[in-house]
């Protein structure tokens, strides 16, 4: 006898119309057709008077497959139908192992349906219009210890996520601990959005954020999507950014800050916290594009609203003047932002008074330019990236009451003093600045965050680098 043949089907989430052409005719053309017996109800206007509907209870998949070979072996062509698509939680993997294990000569094709998810997604709006996966909650098949890493995976690398059976009668607390977990990655305002029974009669859509978001408000029969980093809402919509938009209006970008903008995304996306002030956050994440080094979130020290502070004053022309201890800082502030804002750097250590004055009073060159600077430019924004002794030396004359700095950058680095210049630099509690706390410092990162200050009206757009 030659066999029949298996379809097995999505018929989409719940309304006819959802339900594609290529299924429409496969459950048409079927003389059986096999399911849970609640998905008959969006189906019933497809199949024809004559065909066979065997309908089972949950729980009863492997049943249901076996079902369909048995009447396929009789020539009989079949339709097994899963909502949404059958290949995502559906009944494809088990119908196609079953063939496997029975040596079956059946015909097996698959067709696909749309998932709930995907119906769902199009009612948020375009919440999964980049990277996205989808997880169930069930741990009927697999160990909650598995599901909980995949969530974790899922939170950290900024996946959209579509989460499966959220919650049952039994299983309520799955849902809080993602929402736990999902929190230490994301922002609390991460957008959020649920759709109860899609495209059926009971419809339900909300849209809230991560913080907001109540488990309480959801059973087994809602997708939760749950955006990423970059997700927003607008006009009562979750919009994923593919980056299409992006890229058009940054046309004139220039290849190196395209470069730079592409990082601190990079970097903003894997910061520990990421409620934290924005002038705080762009120095920050200059600081980390500069090492490489994630402790930066541990060791840069800002005073309240610094970087605001100093952008004011620098932008409002109150200083015009940036003294470095060493020429290397002062090289690597940008020529670009500080051309554009008439503001002039100075290093004294090349100035030939220094050496006299340093041989004289037997103290280091650095801390003789620093006297210098004091008696030309008291009211400078100082900055320092090697030197503990010449930022010892401005505490020491600020404290005397002869250095009166619009703020101080203090990054020295080394062994010798470095912690304890710093702890002195933090005793002027009325004095905004900026501080790479321990033995950490450098001139390469004194500079940068004299670029951060320069730029913050970048900052909101995070747009960094348009002085490169």
């Amino acid at each position: 006898m030659k066999h029949g043949k298996i379809y097995v089907a999505g018929i989409g989430p719940g309304s006819e119309e959802d339900i594609t052409p290529a299924v429409r005719t496969a459950i048409m053309q079927s003389d059986v057709v096999v399911g849970y017996k609640y998905y008959f109800n969006f189906i019933r206007s497809i199949v024809r008077p004559e065909t066979e509907c065997i309908d089972t209870g949950m729980k009863k998949e492997k049943d249901r497959a076996a079902l369909a070979f048995e009447y396929a072996e009789q020539g009989r062509t079949v339709c097994v139908v899963s909502s949404g698509d059958a290949g995502i939680y559906g009944m494809a993997p088990l119908v196609l192992e079953m063939k496997r294990d029975k040596a079956s000569d059946v015909e097996v094709e698959i067709l696909p349906g749309i998932s709930a998810f995907q119906k769902g997604a199009a009612l948020l709006g375009a919440p999964i219009g980049h990277d996205f996966c989808i997880i169930s909650l069930s741990d009927l098949m697999t160990p909650w210890e598995k599901i909980e890493c995949r969530v974790i995976a899922a939170a950290s690398a900024d996946f959209v996520t579509a989460v499966y059976n959220p919650k049952s009668e039994g299983r309520y607390w799955q849902l809080y601990r993602l929402k736990e977990l999902f929190l230490k990655y994301r922002e609390p305002e991460t957008p959020v959005g649920y759709i109860r029974q899609a495209g059926r009669e009971e419809q339900e859509i909300k849209i809230t954020t991560l913080h907001d978001f109540n488990p309480e408000e959801i059973d087994m029969f809602t997708i939760v999507i749950i955006g990423n980093s970059q997700s927003y809402t607008w006009n009562d919509k979750i919009i994923t950014p593919r980056g299409y938009y992006r890229e058009q209006c940054t046309e004139n970008v220039g290849i190196g800050q395209e470069i730079m903008m592409r990082s601190f995304r990079t970097i903003e996306s894997e910061l520990r916290d990421k409620n934290i002030p924005l002038g705080r956050k762009w120095a920050l994440l200059h600081a980390i594009h500069t090492t490489a080094d994630f402790d930066m979130e541990n060791i840069l020290y800002t005073d309240n609203d610094a970087v605001e502070t100093l952008h004011t004053a620098l932008h409002d022309g109150k200083v015009r003047m940036i003294v470095t201890d060493v020429t290397m800082a002062a090289s690597g502030i940008r020529k670009g932002a500080l051309e554009r804002l008439g503001i002039e750097v100075k290093c004294y250590l090349d100035d030939p008074r220094v050496v006299e004055m340093a041989s004289r009073l037997k103290i280091t060159r650095t801390q003789a330019g620093i006297r210098l600077a004091v008696e030309e430019h008291p009211e400078a924004l100082y900055v320092f990236g090697n030197a503990p002794t010449a930022l010892m030396e401005l505490c020491k004359l600020m404290r005397q009451d002869k250095a009166h700095p619009i703020g101080v950058i203090g990054a020295p680095v080394g062994f010798v003093n470095v912690r304890e210049s710093k702890h002195m630099l933090k005793s002027f509690t009325r004095l905004p600045k900026l501080v790479i706390e321990g033995r950490k410092g450098g001139s390469n990162l004194a500079a940068t965050l004299v670029n951060a200050i320069l730029c913050f009206d970048d900052a909101a757009q995070l747009r960094p680098g348009r002085d490169l």
